[in-house]
């Protein structure tokens, strides 16, 4: 009889292609749900903020506290490689310990029971054997690991270091080889997805990686996320809009819009530089706009906060996240004078109901258009409902359209077709299928 695997991929989808390269690995396991009747449990952590390490402890604890006897526990990730010595000190519970360099000697650990930090950050290539999940058509794609910016707020240069990019080569190698395997739909990820070639002398990394996947037959859609304000150019912006293949999709986080607040938090760019972006992609046609900001960074008074609630209800962004500023050691804001955190979360809240109202403006702006969307499966509101994502929205964080009327073409999940959206539903979009999608061209 094999033996079953549980896994738990926190944090981002960077995370989620490692942990995709350490089920590859581990082929030989069953993958279980049930975590209870796992010979092996493995979390791979989050280690960016207070809530993602929070999170992380627990589940493990949690973890530990509902398996069964002789069971291998396994940490492994960001919060593991970033407090290896203190966790291990402080979590017996755990068996295997092991951070961001080892993922595909994950079976040699678990062989040996071994704990084990490389000196190195892993980085995927297109021999890594990866095992996508959660779907048959879309693909993440790690195009490089760590960063070279220093932003006052952020750990992850400390134990991601500086900017390594993958080659263009491997990239397109990998893709090439999951276009083989019947994948079509790709998001292309990093820490600074704009500084992607830069360690490697390449001026305009991003714009040739653009360039390069328009190439590679079998792809019907692509976008990039997590653009760097002074690294993002005009030229890279209208590449975006220019492409048949990659949607006109921009994910900038700016955190924030105060001159004197991005000057505190190391950003490089100012309010003006910022904006300017910002308008560039909105000139664009049908252009999807997402960012994050901090609520309560150091610095951040009632007037520049005020400032910056202004701009995120009148821009007209289609999505943005909000943080609350979580104070990290080894960051240059850890020692500057605290803003309380009972104000913070009252920031935090206020900018959190104008991210539900700019997003429900963005819904509604779709009503009575004519998408592409692909259909993921049943919808968990109502058996006879489908659960469908516009090609031009980001797998998971974007939300999802409802198919209440498929005007009795065939459904097949993972296939394309054209919808019109006919009615905005509280906050949830309902549309009738018009046709099946013909192939789309490079």
């Amino acid at each position: 009889m094999s033996k079953k695997l549980h896994l738990v991929s926190l944090g981002c989808t960077k995370n989620l292609v490692d942990s995709e390269v350490m089920l590859g690995r581990l082929k030989e396991y069953e993958i279980t749900d049930d975590n209870t009747n796992a010979d092996v449990i493995i979390v791979n952590t989050c280690g960016f903020i207070d809530a993602a390490k929070e999170e992380s402890i627990n589940t493990l604890l949690n973890l530990h506290d509902a398996r069964k006897e002789n069971s291998i526990l396994v940490m492994s990730g960001c919060l593991s490689e970033r407090y290896k010595e203190e966790l291990m000190k402080e979590l017996p519970e755990i068996d295997i310990f092991t951070g961001v360099g080892d993922y595909e000697k994950i079976d040699e650990l678990i062989a040996r029971k071994q704990s084990s930090f490389s000196p190195e950050v892993y980085l995927a290539t297109e021999s890594s054997g990866r095992v996508i999940t959660g779907s048959s058509y879309h693909a993440y794609i790690k195009i490089a690991e760590g960063c070279n910016q220093t932003c006052s707020f952020c750990a992850i240069p400390s134990f991601k270091g500086k900017l390594h990019s993958r080659s263009l080569e491997s990239i397109v190698k990998e893709v090439t080889n999951l276009v083989n395997e019947g994948f079509y739909d790709f998001s292309f990820i990093s820490q600074d997805s704009s500084s992607y070639g830069r360690d490697m002398g390449m001026k305009d990394g991003l714009r040739e990686l653009i360039r390069a996947v328009k190439e590679i037959d079998g792809v019907k859609s692509a976008r990039i996320l997590y653009l760097y304000p002074s690294t993002t150019t005009f030229e890279l912006i209208d590449d975006i809009a220019d492409s048949k293949i990659f949607q006109t999709y921009y994910d900038m986080p700016i955190q924030h819009i105060d001159d004197r607040v991005l000057k505190t938090m190391k950003r490089g760019f100012g309010e003006k530089q910022t904006i300017a972006l910002l308008e560039h992609m909105k000139s664009k046609p049908d252009s999807f706009i997402r960012t994050s900001v901090i609520a309560g960074h150091p610095g951040e008074t009632q007037e520049s906060f005020e400032k910056l609630c202004t701009f995120m209800e009148n821009f007209g962004f289609d999505r943005f996240n909000t943080f609350h500023y979580s104070n990290e050691e080894s960051t240059t804001a850890y020692g500057m004078e605290q803003i309380p955190q009972e104000l913070i979360n009252e920031r935090a809240a206020i900018l959190g109901e104008i991210a539900e109202t700019s997003t429900l403006r963005s819904l509604e702006k779709m009503v009575g258009r004519t998408v592409t969307l692909v259909i993921d499966g049943e919808s968990d509101e109502h058996e006879f409902l489908l659960s469908a994502r516009p090609l031009l929205w980001a797998v998971d964080i974007d939300g999802e359209i409802l198919i209440n009327d498929t005007n009795d073409l065939p459904v097949t999940y993972g296939k394309i077709y054209a919808a019109k959206i006919t009615e905005l539903v509280g906050n949830q979009l309902l549309a009738t299928l018009i046709s099946e999608q013909l192939a789309m061209s490079n």
